[in-house]
Order: structure tokens, then C-alpha cells, then sequence
């Protein structure tokens, strides 16, 4: 999730159509385009197989002090607690963020290619490693916490995150577990303007549950399975109904940057950030801030900051902001890392690729989109759809990604172009099974029906 960070005061809007205005600024050329990554892990004490609390000597705060020491990153600071990591300006290298139960996050840099991705990837889990190995700290890409109770769950000093746990249990069965036992890695794409836009929102939106179900990877919870393969997904399912889930107008005539800034004026408050701190707004209506009617700042209109910090706790399966956020993927391995970005880059960057997407999902209607995004969770690629299956859809999109990202021709200094990052995507699809069923197969097997190999044979 964000971190906000005190910065000169942001414009005031003066209507709903300087929230309009905002999200369409994000429109950019062709040339423009870029792809960022956010990807999340568990932390855990390699000799207790724990999660690890924030403070200590193990500690969360620990690992991010040895990250500043070691290799420069500056401290973002809430009160007396790190709370994220930047780098120095003008350096590359993204922004290392705490998610509720100390999930470690890279947002990385808009980049321009897959390699760029990968290597920032690579260096990001390297310095990880490096700081985190005299601690004792291991850290392990997967979708849900495989044995840790919610009440096991460290709580990072997120002042945000304390709002968003007092709020959560009202609208939902499972937003906790969201918040403090999963991992995803997400996807930013950019359009070019509103009519591409649409196109990849609905091309996205409708693919989302299949990319759901090739990076299936969380079949563990109290230490055994728990009868999904993406538990993750399936949380997200009962979490806010009000901010998550298919969009299912995204698809509807007259879709407009428009239309998803009315969307998300619906969508009840979390807070207001002033002055250094969060101020508690949970359930209220951005359109009565609009009109200075918010009753915790009675009389004062929003600004811009206001409205970007809003959107950021949206959570359907693809969110706009200035760009497009691809959000339907379990936490997993650094190779996946790398593929997941690939796989949205070769369907949505090029126009010929684009159109082919578009020609597999545009006849979807809105009740199957939503079947398939109930069913994936438990059967992946198993799940039937018309008089087909979920694994040869995945097959179909991987098929368009790859020739997307072959006429993209972005090649490394070894003439190397980005469908090389698609090897994992292929492996899983050639096979039919997901991480998930793999991981399943191995607790059945060699494991013992124990999760506590997983801590070191899946580990980064």
C-alpha cells in the first residue's frame, strides 16, 4: 500500500471535474509508457520459522536500518518509526514499504522494458538477503501466510493501517486476513489516452481471474491446505464488496475516466491525512468532503493529495489511478516476479496483441466474468468456462503476450527480447499445474504433510 509522505500542500479541487481531470493526466504517448512492479514477501526467523515484529534486534526496523547502512536507502519516517525506505533523488531503485503485517514491498520505478524489471528485481532481493542473513531474516514469495494465525501476525506502526483494522470487520468477513496474511505482485501499465484506456481496462479486467489462476499460490494456511489453491483471491472475495471485485460497468457504454472517478466518489472514506498524521474518516463520503461536508473537517474541501490517497484504497481486481494496476496475482518467486509483468506487457503494449486480447474476452458477459473470478480461487486452471477450460484461455492469452513482446523487440545485451521472461508462464501452462498444485504435491510427497520445508526449499 501507499506511503504518504509531507510534501508542499497539493492544489484544492474545486469540482468533480478537476477529479476527472486528474486521473486523465496520467494519458501519455506511446514512447512514454512504462511498467512498474510491486511485489510483497512474508519475513520469517529462519530458526523459528516466525514472522518477524517490527521492533527488536530481529526486527523489521532492524532490516530496514541495515538496508540505509549497507546500500544508502534514506528513511521515510511516522513519528519515531521507519515506516518505508527511498532511494537518494536522482537514484533508481523504487521504494521499500511495510505492508499491515510486515510484508516487505518493492514499488518499483517505472521502467522502460522487462529487463529493467528483473534487474531491479534482482537487486532489490539481493540487498534483501545481504542485509537480512546477519539477522536471521529469510524472506518467501508465496500468496497467504502458509502457518501463521491471524492473531500470530506482527502489526507494523502504520498509523493508516490502524484506521483500515478498526474498519475492516464491518464490511467484511475476511479483510484482516487481507491486510495482515497475504502477498501479491502487481502490475502498472499506461494508456495513452481515454479510448485506450477502455480498451486495456476491459481487456485486463477480463483476463485478470486467468492470470489469478496461473499464479495460484496459496494452497497453505494453519499449516496445512486449505482447500484452495489461491487463498488469496479467495479472501479478497469477502473483504469490502464496496471497493473490490470485477467493475462489471468497465464494460458498459459510455466507460470514461469519467465514469470510474463517480465510482470512486462512492466508495466510503478510510481517512484524510493532515498535518502528519491520519485522521480517521472510515465510512464516510468523499462527496461530502467534496461539498465541505466531511464531518471530521468540518467546512474544508479536499485537495489533490486527498483524492490520489483516496484512490489508493480502491481495491478491485484492476485499479486505476494514472495508470492501470493489474492486481490479480498470488505473491511467488523471483522468476514469477519477472513473468507477471511480461505477461501484461506483451498483451497490452502492442496494438496488434492488444486486438487479439480484446477479440478473446469480448464476448464474455458480465455474469462469466464473474463465475470465473468465484471459481479460480479453488480450481485455477481447472475451471470449465463455455466449452473450454481456464488452462487453454491461459494458453490462448500467453500465446498473444509472447507475440506482443516479440514485436516490442526490446532486447538485452545479449539479443535477448522479453519473451524469454514468459519461460515460467509457459512451464506451468505445458504442465497444467499451478505453484500451488506443485507446492501440494510436495506436502503430499517428500514433505511428510509438513509446511516447514517450504521455509527452505521455496525461500528467496
Amino acid at each position: 500500500m501507499s506511503t504518504r509522505q509531507d510534501q508542499a500542500p497539493s492544489p484544492p479541487v474545486g469540482s468533480r471535474d478537476d477529479l476527472v481531470a486528474w486521473i486523465a493526466a496520467g494519458s501519455k504517448p506511446r514512447e512514454r509508457w512504462r511498467i512498474g512492479t510491486e511485489h510483497e514477501k512474508f519475513l520469517f526467523q529462519v530458526d523459528t520459522l516466525k514472522p518477524v515484529p517490527y521492533g527488536g534486534p530481529r526486527g523489521v526496523r532492524a532490516l530496514m536500518q541495515s538496508l540505509i547502512d549497507r546500500f544508502g536507502w534514506l528513511p521515510i519516517m511516522e513519528g519515531d518509526n521507519i515506516i518505508a525506505l527511498k532511494r537518494p533523488d536522482g537514484e533508481a531503485g523504487g521504494t521499500v514499504s511495510l505492508e499491515p503485517g510486515g510484508q516487505f514491498e518493492l514499488s518499483g520505478d517505472p521502467l522502460t522494458s522487462v529487463h529493467e524489471v528483473c534487474a531491479e528485481t534482482h537487486a532489490h532481493l539481493d540487498q534483501c538477503l545481504t542485509a537480512g542473513s546477519p539477522l536471521g531474516i529469510g524472506l518467501l514469495g508465496i500468496g497467504f501466510a502458509p502457518h501463521w494465525a491471524l492473531e500470530d501476525m506482527p502489526r507494523m506502526p502504520k498509523q493508516r493501517y490502524g484506521v483500515m483494522t478498526r474498519y475492516m470487520p464491518q464490511v467484511g468477513a475476511h479483510g484482516l486476513d487481507m491486510m495482515y496474511r497475504t502477498c501479491t505482485i502487481q502490475v502498472n501499465l499506461d494508456f495513452a489516452d481515454e479510448a485506450d484506456m477502455v480498451r486495456k481496462f476491459r481487456v485486463s479486467l477480463a483476463l485478470q481471474p486467468i492470470a489469478t489462476a496461473i499464479f495460484a499460490c496459496s494452497p497453505f494456511a494453519a499449516g496445512k491446505p486449505n482447500g484452495f489453491l489461491s487463498l488469496r483471491s479467495e479472501v479478497w472475495r469477502d473483504t469490502d464488496r464496496q471497493r473490490t471485485g470485477m467493475l462489471p460497468f468497465v464494460f458498459e457504454p459510455g466507460m470514461s475516466f469519467e465514469r470510474y472517478a463517480d465510482y470512486a466518489l462512492d466508495v466510503p472514506m478510510y481517512f484524510v491525512y493532515r498535518d502528519g498524521r491520519y485522521i480517521d474518516a472510515a465510512g464516510a463520503s468523499f462527496r461530502d468532503f467534496l461539498a465541505g461536508k466531511l464531518p471530521q473537517l468540518p467546512g474544508e474541501r479536499p485537495t489533490l493529495d486527498d483524492w490520489s490517497d483516496h484512490l489508493t484504497t480502491l481495491f478491485p481486481e484492476v485499479r486505476m489511478k494514472r495508470f492501470l494496476e493489474m492486481r490479480g496475482a498470488d505473491g511467488g518467486r523471483w522468476r514469477r516476479i519477472c513473468a507477471l509483468p511480461a505477461f501484461w506487457a506483451g498483451l497490452l503494449y502492442d496494438q496488434t496483441a492488444l486486438d487479439a486480447a480484446w477479440d478473446l474476452v469480448k464476448t464474455w458477459t458480465a455474469e462469466e466474468r464473474q463465475s470465473l473470478r468465484d471459481a479460480v480461487p479453488r480450481t485455477a486452471l481447472r475451471t470449465p468456462f463455455r466449452n473450454t477450460t481456464v488452462l487453454e484461455i491461459a494458453r490462448r492469452a500467453l500465446a498473444i503476450s509472447q507475440a506482443g513482446l516479440q514485436a516490442r523487440a526490446l532486447r538485452d545485451g545479449q539479443g535477448r527480447d522479453e519473451t524469454r521472461f514468459l519461460e515460467p508462464i509457459d512451464i506451468i501452462l505445458r504442465e497444467g499445474c499451478t505453484p500451488a498444485e506443485e507446492l501440494l504435491m510436495r506436502y503430499e510427497g517428500s514433505w511428510g504433510h509438513s509446511t516447514a520445508p517450504l521455509f527452505t526449499e521455496f525461500a528467496f
